[in-house]
């Protein structure tokens, strides 16, 4: 199979912070140096990205006086100009510093709260500046470790009242910048507020603004709650919410490993691009991944081509599979693609319903019935394997 490589038009983006992470963890130092900006914006278009995302920390050092924020403005513009490369999506760090220990939006402290907006509130006006149109909330902090010291359904009113705040100025600003909330169930606080998918769908419906406001989901942080990402996206593209999509990879319900996108659950990674791609997804493929603690520099690079690169042998591996004829059948045997048919037909009454089923519903029949789903599956494997 021969494999395209990378372009723009692919929309593969990166986080200044995912190939600038420095290696540092809780148990130990950095093992590689400080990453400038421009040079990520650089290598990454040689590499074939199509843009970068960062937190505000990310390219200004907190309390940076206000000529050397405009500095490093400028030149990371310059490079961005120089390059062709986008800034589709931007955030806020709002849980590094310890100021946030207790939570931004959510802090006990209402001083800190009104602090948090006002440091979202000038990274929105950059955002807005550099042609941003999707700002992701992840709220590392909003959460607890003791019961106790928290009252949630006061804190999501304060959430609640944050993120309508927040809408408020864009709409005033006419910054035409949507929100998109990215869920995680714990780490760094025990229990983390708006967990999964499923949770932030139903805070967002409350919300004053609520078209405004969609999803950011990550494969790591559904699948550290041990659940389906494919299921939770096509929810999400269910509900018209797939704002943004951060892709890495994670084995399993442990602390949160940012692998290289597909080195993880491979058969999910497989049929999650198989369901982007046939959902006729659009927006950025963003890669929030951290190049292994034992690389250096040249790997932090390749580790960044990998992931594009999975992302293009799974699209067309899942091509090939949706356009085998041996599939074609299985799914029409398995009556995959009659779940579009609706179960009550357009007028039919009740009574009509209950006749229908009583003379002609045969259960023994029905109960009889395989669904060939174990050959489906098979030839997705070997469609992943390369063997089919």
């Amino acid at each position: 199979m021969s494999i395209p490589s990378p372009i723009p038009g692919d929309k593969f983006t990166f986080g200044l912070w995912t190939v600038g992470w420095q290696a540092r963890d809780t148990f130990g130092d950095a093992t590689r140096p400080h990453l400038d900006p421009v040079e990520s914006v650089h290598r990454l278009a040689e590499l074939g990205a199509y843009g970068v995302t960062f937190h505000d920390d990310d390219l200004i050092p907190f309390g940076a006086a206000a000529d050397e924020r405009s500095k490093l403005i400028a030149r990371f513009s310059a490079a961005l100009d120089a390059t062709g490369m986008k800034v589709p999506m931007m955030t806020t760090n709002t849980f590094s510093h310890p100021v946030f220990k207790d939570g931004a939006f959510t802090s006990n402290d209402r001083d800190i709260r009104r602090f948090a907006l006002h440091k979202v509130m000038r990274n929105l006006d950059l955002a807005a500046e550099l042609g941003a149109h999707t700002y992701v909330l992840w709220g590392g902090r909003e959460g607890s470790e003791i019961e106790a010291a928290k009252d949630v359904r006061l804190c999501l009113d304060r959430y609640k009242e944050g993120l309508d705040f927040l809408c408020r100025y864009v709409t005033e600003q006419g910054y035409g910048i949507r929100f998109a909330i990215e869920p995680k169930p714990n780490e760094p606080r025990g229990d983390i507020f708006l967990p999964t998918i499923g949770h932030a769908l139903a805070f967002i419906n409350e919300l004053e603004y609520s078209d405004m406001v969609g999803l950011n989901p990550e494969v790591g942080h559904e699948q550290m709650a041990g659940l389906n990402f494919v299921h939770g996206i096509a929810q999400a593209l269910w509900h018209k919410k797939l704002f943004h999509i951060d892709l890495n990879g994670q084995r399993g319900a442990r602390f949160d490993q940012d692998l290289v996108f597909g080195h993880g659950d491979l058969i999910n990674a497989f049929y999650l691009v198989d369901l982007l791609e046939s959902a006729g997804y659009d927006g950025p493929r963003h890669f929030d991944y951290k190049p292994s603690r034992t690389e250096d520099i040249a790997g932090v690079w390749a580790s960044a081509a990998a992931n594009m690169r999975m992302y293009v042998v799974l699209r067309e591996k899942a091509r090939a599979f949706r356009g085998d004829p041996r599939v074609q059948e299985a799914l029409s045997v398995s009556g995959v693609g009659r779940m579009a048919e609706p179960t009550v037909a357009v007028g039919e009454s009740f009574a009509e319903l209950v006749a229908d089923v009583e003379m002609n519903f045969d259960v023994e029949a029905a109960s009889r019935r395989g669904y060939s789903y174990s050959q489906l599956d098979q030839l997705g494997l070997e469609h992943l394997l390369g063997t089919a």
